[in-house]
């Protein structure tokens, strides 16, 4: 009895859960450019010196920065690339403030080197005093080398040696911040007076935090004006209708996939069909909570997530059905069909998280975006449809509510036939 009331209390309270937050969870989601539209800004790139030239690299780098800075506003995952050989276009979606995001944007990125002022010293980690600036370093002069230990450091170099040899003596011992715009990207400790214009930065850095500090100020020594060229109006690739589309064959594919759950497998069929209903929801309630944005290929993860926690379910009942025909009892057919199905179903989870980690430390854009909504789908999906579903279907099955075969769509006849 205790069990068949735990049964019913989980039930009903996680329904009134998702009942409950669910419309504010989808009118709450935010859509990415395919799906909702925006505006798009093309800018011409001019370097603030003259006699510098526009490099490949350090358009690349201004577009990287440019995405920082939108990201920072908390807009929705642009899109900023490069043309040409001095134009960098930015797609938004999501803008409430397109003259702040346009002010922002057109800055060119600033490097600094700053210090403690004596008022400082009353807040610890800030740095007021500005020292150096990105053009102070010489031109791609930052490189990336190893230590006698092996660890990471980067060399840099500066054009007037005296300036510098003055700083590094009057803050020896004291933190010299690197920021970029209003970022502290790392603070270290003067050890020395340097008089020859080279310095080496050294600390806890990995090879990837390293080259992205040592491009950071190249980017720095080089800065880039942008100009706007002109800006327009994006409407969604996707377009509404075709979006309504999706959610409506969403809808009916997912619609057959439960009533085909609970015709083949009975009642494990239907706490599998309620498990995928709270799998879906929970995805949306991380997707609110971690400010994603819902793209079409986000679309697609969430659509193969769904499918491989299908599959998951199907695995393990058809385990149980084996079982169950084999002349066991049900309480005993279901420990070991779930024994044994767990295994090959977490293979199959593990081994696409791994799929999708790659794809997501290797890859841009829109294949970061699907791999990450990928990863999030199958860890959810563990979570749900293979310990809360066997969790759901365990209390059952010890109440003694579902003791017959048939309840889990397995014939007399079969069983007798064995």
């Amino acid at each position: 009895m205790k069990r068949i009331l735990s049964f019913i209390v989980v039930v009903l309270i996680t329904t009134g859960v998702m009942i409950g937050t669910s419309p504010g969870l989808l009118n709450s989601l935010k859509l990415g450019l395919d799906l909702k539209g925006g505006f798009e800004i093309l800018y011409e790139a001019q370097p603030l010196e003259a006699g510098q030239r526009v490099t490949s690299q350090s358009l690349i780098q201004t577009a990287q920065s440019l995405e920082r800075r939108i990201n920072a506003l908390g807009t929705t995952e642009p899109e900023v690339t490069t043309e040409g050989t001095n134009r960098i276009r930015v797609r938004l979606a999501g803008v409430s403030n397109e003259a702040e995001v346009r002010n922002m944007l057109k800055k060119p990125a600033e490097l600094t080197f700053r210090s403690a002022t004596a008022a400082d010293a009353k807040k610890p980690g800030q740095f007021s005093k500005i020292e150096l600036r990105g053009n102070d370093f010489v031109e791609n002069g930052a490189v990336v080398g190893f230590d006698q230990l092996n660890q990471p450091e980067i060399s840099i170099k500066v054009k007037d040696k005296a300036k510098f040899a003055e700083i590094t003596k009057r803050l020896l011992n004291k933190e010299l911040a690197i920021f970029l715009d209003d970022e502290l990207l790392s603070a270290p400790t003067v050890r020395g007076e340097l008089t020859d214009g080279s310095a080496s930065i050294t600390g806890s850095y990995t090879r990837d935090e390293a080259n992205k500090l040592a491009d950071t100020i190249n980017l720095g020594a080089l800065p880039l004006k942008l100009t706007e060229k002109y800006s327009q109006s994006v409407g969604a690739t996707l377009g509404q209708l075709s979006l309504d589309q999706t959610i409506r064959a969403g809808l009916i594919g997912s619609i057959i996939i439960l009533v085909f759950m609970i015709a083949m497998f009975r009642v494990p069929g239907l706490v599998a069909s309620f498990c995928l209903i709270i799998h879906t929801w929970l995805v949306l309630a991380i997707f609110y909570l971690g400010g994603f944005v819902l793209t079409l290929p986000g679309i697609a993860a969430f659509v193969l997530g769904i499918g491989m926690a299908v599959d998951a379910n199907i695995i393990t009942y058809e385990r149980i059905k084996e079982e169950i025909k084999t002349g066991k009892t049900i309480r005993s057919s279901v420990i070991a069909g779930s024994k044994a199905s767990f295994r090959t179903v977490m293979d199959a989870n593990v081994t696409t998280i791994i799929a999708a980690a790659v794809m997501f430390g290797l890859g841009t854009g829109s294949v970061r975006g699907f791999a990450l909504v990928l990863i999030v789908d199958i860890v959810t999906s563990i979570l749900t449809n293979i310990f809360f579903s066997r969790f759901l279907l365990n209390l059952l099955v010890k109440a003694d509510v579902v003791k017959k075969p048939k309840y889990f769509g397995v014939k007399e006849s079969d069983i007798s036939a064995l």
